[in-house]
């Protein structure tokens, strides 16, 4: 051991001498001076930490600032924009639906189509840019043609989610290039979970906003969650789980002020709330793109639009948003890869009968069923206001109208109202139940009798209203108590725009490398 003593020494020695010309160096600094570099120097080593180190690399990032750059120099940027301009008519004259001369149906017809005519139409539209599979000379694609399991493909179904999904993943990547390094979206307690799954699938931090006495979203709690990493704000038209309308137009107010995005989530009511004017019930808010601040809203067509399960829709105010949405791989080999949304390969089916459902709808057919459902809606609202010892959560404007308690479980009402063949929506925070009103139960004498057994159910409890509930009731109680690229990417969006559009692209309807409206 005594072979290492030298050198330990020498180490003492050097250290020594480190010592020495350090505190040297010192010699006249006095103490405030060196915090104060020392803060400095500290907030230097955050600062370029936080520029080197991203998700993106630095040389990507690099690349990107300076194309983009460069693209703004006024002799180059012009050259380099005109063929831009020349990529994309290209781009858009290889869509050979585009280029036929044929319009499409671009709104609702006032009045909804036979059956002869829409078929007929909906044979139209199938032999634009028609590929014949069948030959066998398309690669990939349709990995099996055979006749039966064909049929089977075209019954697959999915969630709406997806909607949210993409209006989430959009202003992530928003907010990534605004310098947002860790974004939040500001959401009502009551929004639906998608936003928390959208949260957990993105990196996402979600901020949920309590709600008022009405079970709205209290906006000023939302105003005093807004921060530097706030990247969306979130309302519901209506929520689901209590039939409310969030107060929209506040929540704009702020999206404006502190120019963050807004998305009002209408999956659940949007083809109502769309045609309850037309119906006359006419809303005391406007919910959508008239509201100034509103960037996207979500609807799903599988509800009171009556497609098929699995349809789902999106909308941005404007195109620069959904360009967030795309996800692109310019440098696979196999090829550019472009998608506008999550899943690759999509069933065409779900899609063809979600817009064969809405041109055989039409928009009288949308009135009427709206006018049917809002009012049945509002009989059983006011008949239920009527019943002793349950009251109505919130003001609800549209098809769902939520239940509770203050006197017994109303979990005992959800498992009585089950033993008479209803099935009714479990709520929580705070315990309740819900009934969402369908073209069901507009029928003669449905509504009758729900508020008939509702009463009677009531009154059973009311023997003995402490009693404890059993089944899933329960279960809901129980866990209630527990605390515990850029160029190509951009003409991939060109191209992914030309699917969306309804119009024939053209040079001079680029704006900002991008085609025409749709």
């Amino acid at each position: 051991m005594d072979t290492f003593v030298p050198y330990k020494e020498i180490i003492l020695m050097y250290l020594e001498k480190a010592r020495t010309f350090v505190n040297g160096q010192c010699a006249g600094i006095e103490p405030w001076q060196l915090i104060g570099s020392t803060f400095a120097s500290t907030l230097v080593v955050v600062w370029l930490h936080g520029i080197l180190f991203q998700p993106e690399s630095l040389t990507s990032r690099s690349k990107k600032w300076f194309f983009k750059t460069l693209r703004k120099l006024p002799f180059v940027g012009a050259i380099i924009q005109k063929q831009f301009n020349k990529a994309l008519d290209d781009v858009a004259s290889g869509l050979h639906f585009l280029n036929d001369g044929k319009d499409y149906i671009k709104a609702l017809p006032a009045q909804g189509m036979s059956q002869p005519v829409l078929l007929e139409k909906m044979k139209e539209y199938s032999s634009m840019g028609k590929v014949h599979w069948e030959d066998g000379k398309v690669s990939g694609t349709v990995y099996s043609g055979e006749e039966k399991l064909t049929h089977l493909l075209v019954k697959m179904t999915s969630g709406g989610t997806e909607s949210i999904l993409m209006a989430c993943k959009a202003y992530r990547d928003l907010a990534y290039e605004r310098g947002i390094k860790h974004p939040e979206i500001l959401v009502p307690m009551s929004v639906h979970a998608a936003f928390d799954k959208a949260a957990h699938y993105f990196g996402l931090k979600i901020v949920h906003i309590p709600l008022t006495k009405t079970m709205q979203v209290d906006v000023q709690a939302m105003k005093r969650a807004i921060s530097k990493n706030t990247a969306m704000l979130t309302c519901s038209a209506p929520q689901f789980p209590h039939g409310v309308m969030d107060p929209i137009e506040e929540v704009a107010k702020l999206a404006l002020k502190y120019r963050i995005p807004f998305h009002v989530d209408a999956c659940l009511g949007g083809f109502l709330i769309a045609f309850m004017e037309k119906a006359g019930f006419p809303l005391q808010r406007p919910f959508d793109f008239r509201v100034e601040g509103v960037t996207s809203i979500s609807a799903d067509t599988h509800k009171y639009g009556y497609a098929p399960k699995g349809s789902s829709v999106v909308l941005y105010s404007d195109k620069k948003y959904r360009h967030y949405q795309f996800f692109v791989a310019p440098d696979w080999q196999g090829g550019i890869y472009a998608s506008p949304t999550i899943a690759g390969s999509r069933p065409g089916g779900i899609i063809a009968a979600c817009w064969a459902t809405l041109m055989y709808m039409g928009e009288d057919g949308y009135v009427e069923a709206t006018k049917k459902i809002i009012s049945t809606a509002r009989f059983i609202e006011s008949g239920l206001r009527k019943i002793d010892n349950i009251q109505i959560f919130g003001k609800p404007e549209v098809s769902v109208i939520s239940i509770g308690s203050d006197v017994f479980d109303i979990y005992r009402l959800s498992n009585l109202l089950s033993t008479r063949g209803w099935n009714l929506n479990v709520l929580q925070f705070p315990s309740s139940i819900h009934l969402c009103i369908t073209l069901l139960h507009t029928k003669p004498g449905i509504a009758e009798q729900f508020l008939e057994d509702v009463r009677d159910c009531v009154l059973e409890i009311m023997k003995d209203p402490k009693a404890k509930t059993t089944g899933m009731g329960a279960i809901y109680g129980m866990a209630q108590s527990i605390p515990d690229r850029n160029m190509v990417s951009e003409i991939s969006h060109a191209y992914l725009d030309c699917l969306y559009s309804t119009d024939i692209p053209s040079s001079d309807k680029h704006m900002n490398g991008s085609p025409g409206h749709s």
